[in-house]
């Protein structure tokens, strides 16, 4: 596999996985509800600085396991491979949906900033995913994983940025859809278990021809 096709299939998995409806995304969504536009922007931004820093924790997770313990690297690429069929698999079974905002309040932008960034880092299904998902993408062969993670953590921010602050500066009308359209979220998340499922199957594969 190119270096070109690895990053195309990470760049179809981060998509997938930023616009199912989840923690984030209700997040912007309120602060821009309330807020304003600027307000979800900036909360946006803070969500984005998350990203970041999960991007980071994912290269020096792998970096480090390279140079200590090669073969548990390899182990790591298969467990991680299950583990997105597992997400994959939860997805497709579940009715994800974006409940009501109630009883919130206007935040400044700079909190709305600090605390969006606060949500993203101390999320735990981000940290499962990095660990279960960057294994598959940040190899050697491609050269410098210093390199490779600036690359990913720069797709990362441009799609988390993208489709959050699209929701933001659309807030009434993304709201008024997401929570009167549940079906919609539900096809979305769905969608995106087989798209996990996929990749998995594919990861496993690469991984079981070294």
């Amino acid at each position: 596999m190119s270096y070109f096709e690895n990053l195309s299939i990470y760049a179809v998995l981060l998509f997938g996985i930023i616009i199912v409806p989840g923690m984030d995304m209700l997040f912007v969504i309120t602060n821009a509800l309330t807020g304003g536009r600027q307000t979800g922007l900036a909360a946006t931004a803070g969500i984005t600085l998350g990203g970041v820093f999960h991007t980071i924790l994912g290269a020096v997770s792998v970096g480090v396991l390279l140079e200590l313990a090669p073969s548990l690297f390899t182990a790591m690429i298969f467990a991680g491979a299950a583990y997105m069929a597992w997400i994959g698999y939860s997805l497709i079974r579940s009715s994800i949906v974006i409940d009501g905002v109630d009883g919130t309040t206007k935040r400044s932008n700079l909190v709305a900033f600090r605390q969006g960034a606060i949500t993203c880092i101390i999320n735990p299904k981000a940290y499962m995913f990095v660990m279960a998902v960057y294994p598959q993408f940040i190899k050697p062969i491609y050269g410098s994983i210093a390199g490779q993670a600036l690359v990913m953590g720069l797709m990362t921010a441009i799609v988390q940025f993208s489709i959050y602050g699209g929701l933001a500066l659309a807030a009434d009308k993304a709201r008024n859809f997401l929570l009167t359209g549940p079906r919609f979220t539900i096809l979305i998340g769905r969608g995106a278990g087989w798209l996990f499922i996929v990749v998995a199957a594919l990861t496993a594969w690469h991984g079981w021809r070294g």
